[in-house]
């Protein structure tokens, strides 16, 4: 892939515990070495952020492990042919601070910024079939509104069968409220996924730029 056709992909993530930071890099480093240019960047914590009990300790360990990586904006998403976007569950919807982000979206997908990126998403859960699947699909219905196309994992690759693997809407972690606990499975998942996004992304902005899309 030469730097005149290769896709821009922006991650953008939001983790409280470092479970998804793990997964965010796992998927920037993925996409990086395909020829991707990647923007790793996080999504800031709400002034009065919930912090699950117990975790008090990761969560501060987590601030300090993601102070030097660029803040989010708008820009990043407009600059991106693709997107992964990054979130813990919380009562099986998108963390607060990435649903705040998503609504601060308005000034760029209203005017048609955000139409035709390839989006994909990618979460993690304390329990088992513990909202995931709908924190992923809550945060798709937000793609959808931006005009732009959904990329998702679905069943389309050996890795995506390995027991702790299995949502087609995007990679899901469990974690069992263990921070750090991210399963190589997972690993190797959203790296499939942030693959895929490249490939749907270089497409689509070469039909875009060349003006056959």
């Amino acid at each position: 892939m030469t730097s005149m056709t290769a896709p821009r992909i922006t991650i953008a993530f939001y983790s409280s515990t470092g479970n998804v930071l793990r997964l965010a890099e796992a998927a920037a480093e993925a996409a990086a070495k395909t020829g991707a240019e990647v923007r790793l960047r996080r999504i800031p914590d709400l002034t009065a952020d919930t912090v699950v009990p117990g975790t008090e300790d990761a969560v501060a360990a987590r601030r300090e492990a993601v102070q030097d990586i660029p803040v989010a904006t708008n820009d990043d998403l407009v600059w991106a042919d693709g997107i992964l976007l990054g979130t813990p569950v919380r009562f099986g919807l998108p963390a607060a601070p990435v649903s705040v982000f998503v609504d601060a979206t308005a000034p760029v997908s209203i005017p048609g910024l955000l139409a035709d990126k390839v989006v994909s998403a990618f979460t993690s859960g304390s329990a088992p079939h513990g909202g995931q699947e709908t924190a992923l699909l809550s945060l798709y219905n937000a793609v959808c509104h931006w005009g732009s196309f959904v990329v998702a994992n679905g069943s389309t690759d050996p890795v995506l069968f390995r027991e702790e693997n299995g949502n087609p809407y995007g990679t899901s972690n469990v974690t069992r409220n263990r921070p750090g606990n991210v399963h190589e499975d997972n690993i190797a998942a959203v790296e499939f996924q942030a693959r895929k996004v490249v490939r749907a992304a270089a497409i689509v902005a070469r039909g875009v730029r060349t003006g056959t899309a």
